[in-house]
C-alpha cells in the first residue's frame, strides 16, 4: 500500500499533460497576397491594360468522404492559380495540417496534380476531387 499511493499520484501527473494537450489549429485557408503601398500602384497600373489577368473566383463541388466533406475556392488571375481557400472541411487532426501543405503544392504546381500528403490519405483526395471540380469549372 505505500508504493500505490505514490505510482497513483505520478502517474495522474504524467497524465495531466497529455489530457490537457490540444493540437495546434493552423491556418485551413491561406493568405491571399497582400499589396503593400509600394508594390499597390505598379500592380494596379500593369493589371489594368490587360483583361486575362482579372481574378475569377471558382468554388469546386462539395466531395463527401469518410472524414467530412471538403470543397475548395479557386481564385484565378489569368489562368495561373492565385490562391486555393477552403470553403468546407472536416474538423479532424490530418486535416487541419495536411491542406497547407495541399495549397502549396497546388500553387507550385498549378494543377490538380499533385502528391498525397502521407498519413493523410482521405483529405489529399477529398481535397485533389473538389479542386479537380472547380479546375474544369474555370475552363468552361
Amino acid at each position: 500500500m505505500k508504493r500505490a499511493i505514490p505510482v497513483f499520484v505520478l502517474t495522474v501527473a504524467g497524465l495531466v499533460p497529455v489530457w490537457r494537450y490540444h493540437p495546434s489549429t493552423g491556418a485551413v485557408e491561406t493568405a491571399r497576397p497582400a499589396a503593400t503601398p509600394s508594390t499597390a500602384p505598379s500592380t494596379a497600373s500593369s493589371a489594368a491594360p490587360s483583361a486575362p489577368s482579372a481574378s475569377k473566383v471558382v468554388p469546386g463541388t462539395a466531395v463527401s468522404t469518410t472524414k467530412g466533406v471538403f470543397q475548395v475556392e479557386v481564385t484565378f488571375r489569368g489562368d495561373r492559380i492565385a490562391s486555393v481557400r477552403m470553403l468546407q472541411a472536416p474538423h479532424h487532426p490530418q486535416t487541419r495540417w495536411a491542406v497547407p501543405e495541399l495549397i502549396a503544392e497546388t500553387l507550385k504546381a498549378q494543377s490538380a496534380h499533385i502528391d498525397t500528403v502521407s498519413g493523410a490519405t482521405i483529405t489529399s483526395q477529398g481535397y485533389r476531387a473538389s479542386l479537380q471540380a472547380a479546375l474544369d469549372a474555370k475552363g468552361s
